[in-house]
């Protein structure tokens, strides 16, 4: 009985490695997360927060009359 050795390659990890979880992001530093609750107590805009304020003014203006739903020029009868 012949045995063959078979190296196990070094950049395939190994199976409990494989399925560690992500450690946890880090915290912000204190004087980040002050000054993010001054802004927001101050009704400010934060970083990678909804603005509804930059979405309104960011909207494309549309006049009435600018687009019509037909080619035809309005009030030509047809």
């Amino acid at each position: 009985m012949t045995r063959t050795y078979a190296p196990v390659a070094e950049s395939v990890p190994s199976a409990p490695s494989a399925f560690r979880p992500a450690p946890p992001p880090p915290q912000d530093p204190p004087i980040y997360r002050d000054l993010m609750r001054t802004w927001a107590n101050r009704g400010r805009t934060l970083p990678g927060r909804h603005d509804p304020e930059w979405v309104r003014l960011a909207a494309p203006q549309v006049r009435p009359g600018q687009f019509s739903g037909s080619p035809d020029l309005p009030g030509d009868g047809r």
